[in-house]
């Protein structure tokens, strides 16, 4: 099971006010519980369903909490403290629905419009839990996605061996000639290659996106912390362009992540 010190990116930093950080924390133990459901080997997928499905109605207030659903139960109480919306973490449930049944993804799109479910809401909760502008929701829902495909391509092959899901649009696969199967190789081949630079250039496109629109938040700390995760995001993509994701799993280093965070905050400061 997977918990903040397995993601990326940050889920909180200084930059984040004290008095709020307790409720991000809160946010993300609701969503990466329900992740971890949609994502466990061991349920099946109608016990899957029906906890998910629970999740959901403990966040609407329509069921009681139990042992399963404690985190969405303390992210509801906190959605009351602070005002913020719980349809956030609902849309994610609703991505999570999606990976306990659906496999694949026929195109660009399809997969977009997933990811719009499943990583989009997390940047758009933040905005509001900041009191920020909905102005600002191009850029966090791009670099959301960015995100989001960064971690595909890291996990292209667990994905595929150990849950039979491909978060790779199928018409990409046929453009380079090549299948899904490339995935269980012990190396990339040049088709999965192709296939593989095709989703970065279009990421990198979409991190492009977040960079321009940053200014856009107004909140200081959340600007500078979203800075920092654009660093983040471009040395990952970077790294995912020279390293094999089939051979080994591209994660950055201790001295790399350091150095986004430098990175990231001296660009914003210069701006601010």
């Amino acid at each position: 099971m997977k918990n903040r010190n397995d993601e990326n990116f940050p889920v909180t930093t200084i930059f984040i006010p004290l008095v709020l950080r307790k409720h991000v924390h809160l946010f993300y133990n609701c969503v990466r519980s329900a992740d971890n459901i949609a994502d466990s080997v061991k349920l099946t997928p109608k016990q899957k369903t029906f906890l998910l499905t629970h999740i959901d109605g403990v966040l609407k207030g329509t069921e009681k909490s139990d042992k399963n659903s404690k985190s969405a139960f303390q992210h509801r109480q906190s959605a009351e403290e602070t005002g913020v919306t719980v349809e956030h973490a609902r849309h994610l449930l609703q991505a999570f629905m999606m990976d306990v049944t659906k496999r694949r993804y026929r195109n660009w799109s399809e997969l977009i419009n997933y990811c719009q479910y499943s990583a989009a809401p997390v940047g758009r909760y933040l905005l509001d839990l900041h009191g920020c502008e909905k102005n600002s929701q191009t850029g966090t829902d791009s670099l959301c996605i960015a995100l989001q495909l960064l971690n595909h391509l890291q996990d292209c092959k667990i994905d595929y061996v150990s849950l039979n899901r491909v978060y790779i649009p199928e018409e990409f696969f046929k453009i380079h000639e090549t299948d899904v199967t490339a995935l269980e190789a012990k190396n990339t081949d040049i088709g999965l290659r192709r296939v593989l630079d095709k989703i970065l250039i279009r990421t990198d496109e979409l991190i492009l996106v977040a960079k321009k629109e940053v200014w856009k938040i107004s909140h200081r700390g959340l600007r500078f912390q979203t800075g920092v995760i654009i660093a983040i995001a471009e040395k990952l993509s970077e790294e995912l362009r020279k390293r094999d994701p089939i051979s080994e799993r591209v994660e950055l280093t201790k001295i790399q992540y350091f150095l986004c965070f430098l990175k990231g905050f001296l660009r914003m400061l210069m701006r601010s």
